[in-house]
C-alpha cells in the first residue's frame, strides 16, 4: 500500500508538471533615466510646493484674491511637464539680484592670485 501510494503521488506530480503552465516572467533592467526622471519630477513638485508655502507667496496670493491651499491643489493637478517647466522658471530667477557683482569679484580674485608677485 505504501508503494502504491508513492506511485500515484509521483504520477500526479508528473502529470501536473506536464499539463500545468510554468510561470514565465520577464525581467529587464531599469534605465537610470527612468529612475532619475521620477526623482526629478518629485523634486520639482517639492520645489514648487515649497515656494508656495512661503509667507511672501501666500501674502501675494491673498493680495490677488487667491487662496494658497487652492494654489497647492492646482499644483497637485498639474502634469509632470508643467511642473518641470514651472520649476525651471523658479530656478532661472537669480537669487539675490544681479550676478554682475559676483562676476566682478570672481574675476578680481582670479586676477589677484594669478598675477601677484
Amino acid at each position: 500500500m505504501n508503494t502504491a501510494f508513492k506511485k500515484s503521488i509521483c504520477r500526479f506530480f508528473a502529470v501536473a508538471l506536464i499539463t500545468l503552465p510554468f510561470q514565465t516572467g520577464q525581467a529587464a533592467m531599469i534605465g537610470t533615466d527612468q529612475v532619475a526622471s521620477a526623482a526629478m519630477v518629485q523634486g520639482d513638485r517639492t520645489l514648487v510646493l515649497n515656494h508656495l508655502s512661503r509667507s511672501q507667496t501666500a501674502s501675494a496670493f491673498q493680495a490677488m484674491g487667491l487662496d494658497a491651499q487652492e494654489a497647492s491643489d492646482r499644483v497637485a493637478g498639474m502634469t509632470d511637464a508643467e511642473v518641470g517647466s514651472l520649476a525651471g522658471q523658479i530656478n532661472a530667477v537669480p537669487a539675490g539680484g544681479d550676478g554682475l557683482v559676483a562676476l566682478v569679484l570672481v574675476v578680481f580674485f582670479i586676477w589677484y592670485f594669478a598675477f601677484r608677485r
